[in-house]
C-alpha cells in the first residue's frame, strides 16, 4: 500500500497493491492494522455505494460535528473526478479544494478525513463509487456547498451545461454561506 500526501494536510490518496495476471486481478481494499499504521486512524462504522450515469456530479457534502464523517471512498466500475473542501477554519488550507481521478483501473482510494466537504463528478458512461464512512448518516446534521462556488472555483473537469445535479444540492448556500463548525 502506498500513501501519497496531498497539498492539503491530512487528505491522502492511497494506492492499493494489487497483484494481477492473465485471470484478473487481487487487492486488499482496506485492512484496519495497515491503514493504522499509515496515520489513517479511523473506525469506520458505514459502507455506502452509488451508481451514477456520465455527467452526474454529487455534492459537495458533509455533516456538522459532532456528526462529521471520515470518507475512504473508490470507483469500482468507471471513472470520477472527486473532490474535497477543506472546511477547518483554523486550517492554513481552509478553502482551498484537492481533486483526484479514481477509476476502476487505478485501484486508488481517497481519504477524507472530518472537516471536509465532498463531491465527485462522473467520467465515464457509468460508475460504482463506494465509501466507508467513520460516523453515521445524520440528516439533521447534513450540509452542502454549491458546486460551482464562484469563491471555490472547482474545476469539475466537465463543462457545467452537462452535470446533472439534484434539485437538494442546486440548493446549497455558497462557500461563505455555509454553515460550518470544524
Amino acid at each position: 500500500m502506498k500513501i501519497i500526501q496531498t497539498i492539503i494536510k491530512d487528505l491522502v490518496i492511497v494506492e492499493p497493491q494489487v497483484f494481477a495476471d492473465s485471470r484478473g486481478f487481487f487487492c486488499e481494499t482496506y485492512n484496519e492494522q495497515k491503514y493504522f499504521d499509515a496515520g489513517i486512524k479511523v473506525r469506520f462504522v458505514q459502507d455506502n455505494m452509488s451508481k451514477s450515469t456520465f455527467g452526474v456530479l454529487r455534492g459537495l457534502h458533509y455533516q456538522l460535528a459532532p456528526h462529521s464523517q471520515s470518507k475512504l471512498v473508490s470507483v469500482v466500475e468507471g471513472a470520477v473526478w472527486d473532490v474535497a473542501v477543506d472546511l477547518r477554519k483554523n486550517s492554513a488550507t481552509f478553502g482551498q479544494w484537492f481533486g483526484v481521478e479514481l477509476t476502476a483501473e487505478n485501484h486508488r482510494q481517497f481519504f477524507i478525513p472530518q472537516g471536509f466537504a465532498h463531491g465527485f463528478a462522473v467520467l465515464s458512461p457509468t460508475a460504482v463509487f463506494t465509501y466507508k464512512c467513520d460516523d453515521f448518516y445524520n440528516p439533521s446534521l447534513e450540509r452542502g456547498i454549491i458546486f460551482n462556488d464562484s469563491t471555490l472555483k472547482i474545476d469539475w473537469k466537465m463543462a457545467e451545461k452537462v452535470a446533472i445535479i439534484s434539485e437538494k444540492d442546486l440548493k446549497h448556500p455558497t462557500f461563505l454561506n455555509a454553515e460550518t463548525n470544524f
